[in-house]
This record gives C-alpha cells, sequence and structure tokens, in this order.
C-alpha cells in the first residue's frame, strides 16, 4: 500500500531556491542548488528553532522556524548533485500544526496554498485515524481550519 503523500500528492510552496511543504509529522524542503554541487560545498546548520543553509560559500536559507522542529532526528541529502533534500520533524505533530510559513517572515504560503495544505493535512489525520480507508482522492469541505472537526470517538 502506497504511503498517503505519494498516493495524494503534495501541497508545495515555490520559493526562489525551490521549494518546501508539509505533512502532520514534517517539513520537507528542496533547494535547488548549481548543476555538479558536491556535499562539501554544502552546509547545513539545523537547530530546533533555527536553521541556516549555504551553498558554495551563499547564504540560501537563514532563519528562524514558525514552530519548533526535532534538529537531532532531521536529515538532508544531495540529490544528483543538483538537489538538496531535507526533511525536518516537527516538534508538534498534529494537523492543527499547518505551518502558515517555512520561516518567521519568510516563505510564506499564499491563502489558496495554505488553505489546500490545511485540507491535505485534514485528510492526512482521517488516514491516520481510518486506516482501512483511502484518503489520497478525497475532497473535503466545510470547516476544516485547525485540523477539522472533531472525529467521535469509536468505544
Amino acid at each position: 500500500m502506497a504511503h498517503f503523500d505519494e498516493s495524494s500528492g503534495i501541497v508545495p510552496m515555490k520559493t526562489p531556491w525551490g521549494r518546501w511543504w508539509q505533512t502532520i509529522d514534517e517539513i520537507y524542503v528542496e533547494i535547488v542548488v548549481p548543476d555538479g554541487t558536491n556535499s562539501k560545498d554544502i552546509k547545513c546548520d539545523i537547530k530546533p528553532k533555527k536553521i541556516k543553509v549555504s551553498v558554495k560559500g551563499d547564504t540560501v536559507i537563514d532563519g528562524e522556524f514558525v514552530s519548533p522542529i526535532h534538529a537531532d532526528e532531521s536529515v538532508w541529502t544531495l540529490e544528483d548533485k543538483k538537489l538538496v533534500e531535507m526533511c525536518l520533524p516537527k516538534d508538534k505533530a498534529t494537523a492543527a500544526n499547518c505551518w502558515t510559513s517555512l520561516l518567521v517572515g519568510q516563505y510564506e504560503a499564499d491563502p489558496f496554498t495554505y488553505d489546500q495544505m490545511e485540507k491535505k493535512m485534514t485528510l492526512q489525520r482521517f488516514q491516520y485515524e481510518n486506516p482501512g480507508f483511502d484518503f489520497s482522492n478525497a475532497d473535503i469541505s466545510g470547516q476544516y481550519s485547525g485540523g477539522g472537526p472533531e472525529l467521535p470517538s469509536h468505544s
């Protein structure tokens, strides 16, 4: 069975350096770097509340996260010497913790993209809570801000 993100797609926010997107659990960052870049050309300083990424001495990303992450569990890789991929686990992994931007005052999602991110995370929450159902192609309407309405408990 495909992972929820693989079957439902992502809602990316484009940036000058690439794009970022999120799930309930993680923030993903892709940075396009000059073709032929080596891993030694990349410096990633990832802390629970801050990040700084430099490529060949030029700062690409520098700022404070909207919400803390688990820096010690974060990973980055260089793919095909042209793309840095990062996975940054959120400290608060809930559907209600939908980030409005990657960094404070930087790379903010426009209202439409943010709306789509919230919908995606709500569907992901439904998938977690109802593992026998496939919500990857579902669409929701109505009130979903803050991770959606409370689901009835199955007691």
